[in-house]
């Protein structure tokens, strides 16, 4: 006769190795948690504003994207005025703004300009500027989101971006090497990730038509 012993210890061993032969079998499934490559999410809002202004000046729209996040953290700063005296959502010099023929412009470009001078459609003319009205209401103003990008794909444009030369034009922008790089990288960054971008206009858009 078997020791009662000896059968219980058959039958847990056996339990045993079913149930470990069971964990290794079957199949673990594994969640990856999406990482985002952004450090800061690009405001979808913001989106059609590089699109539309890249199409008009021919430029590259990521490139708009790029300088916003270095110039403003997309415009999250305290404030819109730099040390420097740079204005607005992309940080434009006075003078560069109303133009460099302005009497008062000189040095870093702060100059001694009023605020009705710095917004009028008719003194940048005047004065060989880079401020757009983008949203026709009569004036060119660095801290209308869409003046200020506008204005800024205006210069980029001009200074070689609208041919092909990325670096020149962010180069005339800021003239620092690290400054340079880093708009770069954003850029780069932005441009691979192009798709994931828009999806964000996408999304939206595909969610108000279901409901």
């Amino acid at each position: 006769m078997i020791p009662i012993a000896i059968i219980v210890y058959t039958f847990l061993f056996s339990l045993f190795r079913t149930i470990q032969e069971a964990i290794h079998t079957e199949p673990t499934e594994v969640i990856e948690e999406e990482v985002s490559p952004f450090d800061i999410p690009v405001p979808s809002e913001y989106l059609p504003i590089y699109m539309a202004a890249g199409k008009k000046y021919n430029i590259p729209w990521p490139l708009l994207a790029a300088h916003h996040r270095i110039e403003t953290r997309f415009s999250t700063m305290e404030t819109l005025v730099s040390p420097a005296g740079a204005q607005g959502h992309m940080q434009f010099m006075p003078c560069t703004f109303v133009g460099w023929k302005h009497p008062s412009c000189e040095g870093l470009g702060e100059g001694d300009i009023s605020k009705e001078e710095l917004t009028s459609v008719s003194a940048i003319a005047q004065y060989g500027g880079y401020g757009v009205d983008a949203n026709g209401d009569g004036i060119a103003d660095p801290y209308h989101i869409e003046d200020a990008i506008y204005s800024a794909a205006n210069y980029l444009s001009r200074f070689g971006a609208a041919d092909g030369e990325i670096e020149r034009a962010i180069h005339e922008y800021n003239k620092s090497e690290a400054y340079v790089k880093d708009v770069l990288h954003f850029y780069e960054l932005y441009t691979t990730h192009k798709d994931q971008l828009l999806a964000q206009i996408k999304k939206p858009a595909a969610q108000a038509k279901e409901e």
